[in-house]
């Protein structure tokens, strides 16, 4: 969701507070002509969506959006969005506009927005349940509520791009009983990388998909926090979608983006398998990863590597036991026991002096495309206006606000 985990740790408050920088680049006039949003979505071409979409684009598959309100008259999301479910408990103006409509449309954006040329996510085919929660503000209880409804839905696959600094039992056991019928959850591993690096929740539960994100380069991005929830790692740099009912494109970076796309992945494996139990599909995932490097299974910077959906689907290998989760026998945090904010600090590892690239040998070289000049003049030539919704603790930075105490939405717009 919103820019990765922003969060201010103190260790005698456990309440939680979302908040990051919105900037719509409005889309009128030539100007946001220049060329297309569908052209600026880099990730598309490097993960070779054309070729996969002639295998499958998700159809059958339902994607719960944990998230904001997502926009079902978007052009680009119309007829894809189910109808809401709405488990959020203010009363107060969503915090963040557009977060749950951008990773819905990484999910399953039609690209039938501004005239045919709108953003496509990379599961078309596939289906969103809108399940509206909370900005983390006080309690996990919104969330709670949202993920045990998802279980009982008919989805399979939950995408939860929030982080929280601590896991409430309630929460654990919220996924659990979600793990127990047969969902497969993703989760933004945040973006305090460069902040202290602390676990984050629902990223770091057991058995729950952490996913860290890389950039055009296929480097991992330096804010995409590191450590043993990290499972797999996708696009979250530099991330274009629609936005308000198709009159503005929103520009993002963060976990958020990366865990849509992980989401997406699944979608797009499990409509072509699908017979396949959440394990299965994970376990073809992971063994089909790009990276980290020669030799190394896994790694606390890429997790098992970049999701490579495309190779995933022309050669998955043998799926494996239907009931074996893939990553319980991996050392992760207990998932029924309450975690206090304090406990998060010796959970954290410091980041890596340089952010660290998946091996060449696995990593396609559309990753950097050919979409690099086109965005150096995209930013000289558009005059972007913008808005900004956030809440204020100190002076904001150049790419948004300070960071939110205890928790946040894990990308940012700008």
């Amino acid at each position: 969701m919103r820019r990765g985990t922003h969060l201010a740790r103190n260790a005698r408050s456990v309440a939680l507070h979302c908040a990051a920088a919105l900037f719509l680049l409005a889309s009128t006039a030539t100007s946001a002509h220049a060329d297309t949003v569908r052209e600026r979505q880099w990730h598309l071409e490097g993960m070779h969506a054309e070729e996969m979409w002639r295998t499958s684009d998700g159809a059958g598959v339902t994607v719960a959006v944990l998230d904001s309100r997502v926009d079902a008259d978007l052009p680009d999301l119309q007829g894809q969005v189910l109808p809401e479910k709405d488990f959020s408990e203010s009363a107060a103006p969503e915090d963040v506009p557009g977060h749950g409509t951008a990773m819905a449309v990484l999910i399953a954006g039609t690209g039938k927005g501004l005239g045919g040329t709108g953003a496509k996510g990379l599961a078309p085919g596939a289906k969103i349940l809108p399940v509206r929660v909370d900005d983390p503000i006080g309690s996990d209880r919104s969330l709670v509520r949202a993920i045990r409804f998802a279980a009982d839905s008919n989805a399979k696959i939950i995408n939860v791009s929030i982080g929280y600094a601590f896991e409430s039992k309630e929460q654990a056991q919220a996924l659990d009983y979600a793990a127990a019928k047969g969902k497969l959850v993703f989760a933004s591993a945040g973006n305090e990388g460069q902040k202290g690096n602390p676990a984050e929740y629902p990223a770091a539960h057991k058995g729950v998909v952490g996913v860290g994100a890389i950039d055009r380069n296929a480097r991992v991005t330096a804010e995409s926090q590191r450590g043993r929830q990290v499972v797999l790692a996708a696009p979250g740099d530099d991330m274009y979608t629609t936005t308000r009912q198709g009159t503005g494109i929103r520009r993002s970076h963060g976990t958020s983006d990366a865990s849509a796309l992980a989401s997406a992945s699944a979608a797009l494996l499990w409509s072509a398998h699908p017979n396949w139990t959440a394990n299965q599909v994970l376990r073809v995932l992971i063994n089909t990863a790009g990276g980290p490097k020669s030799g190394e299974k896994r790694n606390d910077t890429l997790g098992y590597g970049v999701v490579r959906p495309r190779i995933a689907l022309k050669s998955p290998g043998d799926p494996g036991p239907a009931e074996v989760n893939p990553l319980l026998g991996t050392s992760l945090p207990k998932s029924s026991e309450s975690k206090r904010p304090e406990a998060q600090k010796q959970a954290g590892q410091k980041p890596e002096a340089a952010p660290e690239k998946a091996s060449e040998d696995n990593t396609p070289s559309a990753w950097i495309g050919a979409a690099v000049g086109a965005f150096a003049v995209l930013a000289a030539a558009i005059t972007i206006p913008f808005t900004v919704a956030r809440r204020r603790r100190n002076r904001a930075t150049a790419f948004g606000p300070p960071p939110p105490p205890y928790g946040s939405y894990n990308s940012d717009s700008r």
